[in-house]
């Protein structure tokens, strides 16, 4: 079990990665407390095609799993247009993965990260009630994720 680790995406075909040295490409940073947490790539790896077409659904790039718990996490290393780009990922990939049944857990989150806004200021409360009632998920947007 990791007490403290980075998740990466390099913009590439690849898909994102946890890592537990090279902190400088780090885009969020996982500090867990408690569980043996697994961290699972969704972008480029679980293909959802669009009805009817073989064009790709957006999805977020990756998910913590740990406990009865899932965070959905979008990493971003951009500075325009990052936190409403992230969000329209993970709704979808909460859209699909509701279409699939593939939601077990019972604590559920999402965070949009990114490393050039790690400290980027809080989301309003109402968007934070809009975005669960609409999704059944908490959302954050710190490049922090703290696991007790």
């Amino acid at each position: 079990m990791e007490k403290k680790f980075g998740l990466c995406d390099d913009d590439s075909d690849k898909p994102a990665y946890s890592a537990t040295e090279s902190e400088d490409q780090w885009i969020a940073t996982v500090i867990n407390k408690i569980e043996n947490v697994v961290f699972t790539p969704i972008d480029k790896c679980i293909i959802f095609e669009k009805d009817g077409s073989k064009d790709r659904e957006s999805t977020c790039d990756g998910m913590l799993t740990f406990g009865d718990s899932l965070f959905l996490v979008e990493l971003k290393s951009k500075r325009k247009n990052w936190f409403t780009e992230g969000i329209a990922q993970i709704e979808n990939t909460i859209s699909l993965m509701r279409k699939h049944d593939a939601i077990s857990r019972k604590y559920l989150k999402a965070y949009v990260c990114n490393k050039k806004h790690p400290n980027f200021t809080k989301i309003e409360h109402s968007f934070k009630k809009r975005f669960y009632d609409k999704t059944g998920f908490r959302i954050d947007n710190q490049a922090v994720i703290q696991i007790r």
